[in-house]
């Protein structure tokens, strides 16, 4: 029998959702502030805390904050309960690590499925079988440090985050914490001028690393990250970052040559869009997406890719339709509305020789 710890100043929420957990068969725990919680969750590891943002005493932050520096507790799957929908609040809570929100007021159909959906992650974190990258590459690589510069503070496994689509992970000006390393779905960074057009800056699938420039510049984030799936993420801190850069040379070099390769591509993008006609750009930005995963279909909205190319939709949209009367891509639509389009790059070659 799970057991999971329900944190809730109101005292109908907590007796009812309790209740509710109860008969679907869940040993339930329940406080009625965060310092209470906290010291139920020490007494009895939870399989999974649920817990209110704003309490007295202490608040969902807070009691968040206290479990990752838990080695005990920081595994613990964790779903807010909050009354507020403004922006700022969720991505301060993913930030911290939560695994997902509950929006008050929820049904029950909500509350058992983000539960079992919560559970069933953590009882087989992992890919699904054929995913190109997985979170073990990441404890494989932080192994090889640990064992060369015996780094006690780094552990063996990372708990994986759950971020939902469309969700903003960091945005301009922020202050950076952590590393970001994509077991799953996808993210964009992108930049906004004066006039709200946005360009993207980066885009980045399983495997990939991102947030790590302001780290080594000790900047503030100059774009935001924003998930265009929904997506698995490991957060590695800023401190574990750094000492596995310094610990052994041999190690900062693979990590730096790695992130390199991104700092280069941005820079031909950036050369690109300076210097290069409309079609050389958008064959350049199909290029590059169909080289990171070779004959996979690209999926993404029509205004994500104008902004990849840095031109206007309609643009891009006549510049495609051309390329598909070459023969050079062919073009489907994605479930998710008429503004999303599949594109498998048919002639790669052809479309690097093209001298437009």
């Amino acid at each position: 029998m799970k057991t999971i710890l329900l944190i809730e100043d109101n005292d109908a929420i907590r007796e009812n959702t309790a209740e509710i957990l109860e008969l679907t068969g869940y040993r339930v725990l329940t406080a009625e502030n965060g310092k209470v919680g906290v010291e139920k969750a020490l007494e009895t590891r939870p399989d999974l805390v649920i817990c209110d943002i704003m309490m007295p005493v202490l608040d969902g932050y807070g009691v968040l904050h206290i479990f990752n520096k838990n080695p005990q507790l920081a595994s613990v799957p964790f779903i807010f309960l909050t009354a507020k929908t403004e922006r700022t609040d969720f991505r301060k809570g993913m930030e911290l690590g939560a695994d997902d929100y509950l929006t008050k007021p929820f049904d029950e159909s909500e509350l058992l499925s983000a539960i079992e959906g919560r559970l069933n992650r953590f009882r087989h974190v992992g890919p699904p079988p054929g995913q190109p990258a997985t979170a073990d590459d990441l404890n494989e690589f932080i192994n090889e440090a640990r064992q060369v510069a015996d780094l006690k503070s780094l552990p063996a496994d990372r708990k994986v985050h759950t971020v939902r689509k469309k969700q903003y992970i960091y945005t301009e000006g922020d202050e950076p914490t952590r590393l970001y390393f994509v077991q799953s779905g996808k993210v964009k960074t992108v930049r906004t001028n004066a006039d709200g057009k946005e360009l993207i800056t980066g885009l980045y699938g399983p495997g990939d690393f991102f947030g790590y420039l302001p780290l080594l510049e000790t900047t503030e984030y100059t774009d935001s990250a924003v998930t265009l799936d929904d997506s698995e993420l490991i957060y590695i801190p800023k401190e574990d970052f750094t000492q596995l850069l310094t610990a052994n040379v041999e190690v900062g070099q693979q990590f730096i040559r790695l992130l390199a390769g991104r700092v280069s591509e941005r820079e031909t993008q950036l050369l690109g869009m300076a210097y290069s006609s409309l079609r050389r750009r958008v064959a350049d930005a199909l290029l590059r997406l169909h080289d990171q995963h070779p004959g996979e279909l690209i999926q993404l909205s029509r205004d994500d890719l104008a902004s990849v190319v840095g031109t206007a939709t309609e643009s891009l949209i006549r510049t495609l339709s051309e390329f598909r009367q070459d023969g050079l891509i062919e073009q489907t639509t994605v479930t998710g509305g008429s503004a999303t389009t599949g594109i498998r790059v048919l002639q790669p070659d052809k479309l690097r020789r093209a001298n437009w």
